[in-house]
């Protein structure tokens, strides 16, 4: 993306603020892997979604109120320059010899020229200049949890009062959750995040084929891993989405097993939900596929029991329908289907309203899906007499669609034949205008679409 995007998001966050509303938000923190090796860095998304800004040690600050002294005004001069910033940036300095053993840094003129900073300042400015910017406002949107931080911002807002309280100025009285502004701009996608989407659901379809081509008894979970891996590198994929979920035979009853250790046998099942990130936009998606190439009698029944879930819970997204409606029709089906395997027994209805299907599909059917493959948005919002109701999608929300059944190794409550046995199917659906668009439907889905896509 270029610097316009990146403009555009924090103009509306202001705008949705308010005049009196400032905002802060910090980099993802850097971790310890071992000794002094470190995890590798992958930055906060609400800081990358305000700048594009992909480095560490990083404070973004946004103030629609602040007037501050100019930094580079002669600290003789009486009555220097006021500036008034909407962007201020905290990042690391310019470092020749750090940058030789980290890399690039793009240092404060970098924050200002490239990345659209009012004004920046390094990162050991911050104790310093905060509580100034902070001043003049009533609140300030924050994402509390970060402990090192929260210290740190409580500290500022304390110092801003205390100045206020002598001068007659405003300062900050409350703290707000960026899920009251920003979140809900995360939530509707705009045409450049869904071109960044629909690359990593490209990415990703090709991963699952490949993992599906090359699948058989013999091989190891991590060999099929390896090769999602390697596809989501090959195409340009920053990094996996999340961690990739590979379990063979009982392991794909685990929702989130990460081992990806066993050996595959003749007459598993393979579950592999992975899915890449490309642009800091991820994608998710699970496929289930027999080891050998061909389902039995047993997990096809399985199999399409779950496929008809799927199907009739992606048939419902549209405009006003919520993600509660979805999650109970998907319910509805596999609850009737499980009545005609045998593995309940009752009134359909009555088993709806007991949850009777919940030892065999304890999950949600859907999430949101954007920046985090997890992603930000409220799912209730309040109704006109003050009560809280599940959300209704509206275009250009993007949602996952994953129904499943779980048979595990020690489900008493299973027939015998079902044991060790789990499903799970999931694509990654756009809400339109009109209804909506698959935009994993490239990925082998019916039984004889992922028996051919193993055999190729």
């Amino acid at each position: 993306m270029t610097t316009t995007p990146f403009a555009a998001r924090r103009q509306r966050l202001l705008e949705s603020m308010g005049p009196k509303t400032a905002a802060v938000f910090v980099a993802t923190p850097t971790a310890i892997r071992n000794n002094d090796v470190e995890h590798d860095f992958r930055q906060d998304s609400d800081v990358f979604y305000l700048t594009g800004f992909d480095e560490p040690d990083t404070v973004v600050v946004l103030t629609p109120a602040a007037t501050i002294k100019d930094p580079a005004a002669d600290p003789k001069d009486k009555e220097p320059k006021q500036l008034s910033p909407k962007l201020t940036m905290f990042v690391r300095p310019k470092d020749p010899e750090r940058e030789i053993w980290d890399g690039f840094r793009h240092g404060v003129e970098g924050a200002k020229n490239e990345f659209g900073a009012d004004v920046a300042f390094t990162i050991d400015e911050l104790s310093r200049r905060l509580p100034e910017l902070l001043a003049a406002h009533d609140a300030v949107v924050y994402r509390w949890g970060n402990k090192a931080f929260d210290e740190r911002l409580f500290s500022a807002i304390a110092l801003a009062r205390r100045t206020a309280g002598r001068n007659g100025a405003a300062a900050p009285t409350r703290i707000l959750d960026p899920i009251e502004v920003l979140y809900e701009h995360r939530l509707r996608k705009s045409p450049e995040e869904l071109a960044a989407m629909r690359r990593a659901c490209a990415i990703t379809a090709e991963a699952h084929k490949r993992a599906m081509s090359i699948a058989a008894p013999g091989r190891h979970e991590f060999e099929l891993e390896a090769v999602m891996l390697e596809t989501f590198r090959k195409h340009g994929s920053e990094r996996p989405a999340y961690g990739s979920i590979v379990g063979s035979g009982p392991n794909a009853t685990v929702l989130h097993y990460r081992r990806n250790d066993r050996q595959l046998q003749d007459g598993d099942l393979v579950l592999i939900d992975a899915g890449c990130e490309y642009g800091y936009y991820a994608s998710d998606v699970t496929r289930t596929f027999p080891a050998n190439g061909r389902f039995s009698d047993v997990q096809r029944a399985i199999y399409e029991l779950v496929l008809e879930a799927q199907l009739a819970a992606i048939e419902m997204v549209k405009p006003g329908v919520t993600q509660g409606d979805i999650h109970q029709r998907a319910c509805a089906v596999l609850t009737a289907g499980l009545v005609q395997l045998g593995v309940l027994e009752g009134d359909v209805d009555e088993l709806l309203k007991k949850e009777a299907y919940k030892p065999f599909y304890m999950h949600k059917t859907g999430h949101w899906l954007g920046m985090d493959v997890h992603d930000v948005g409220a799912y209730f919002v309040p109704t006109a007499d003050g009560k809280m109701a599940q959300r209704p999608l509206e275009p250009g929300m993007v949602i996952t669609i994953e129904p499943g059944l779980y048979f595990g190794i020690g489900a008493e409550k299973a027939p015998e034949r079902f044991r060790g046995i789990g499903v799970r199917i999931e694509d990654d659906i756009l809400v339109t205008d009109s209804g909506h668009e698959n935009l994993t439907s490239s990925i082998p889905k019916t039984v004889e679409e992922v028996e051919r896509a193993c055999a190729e």
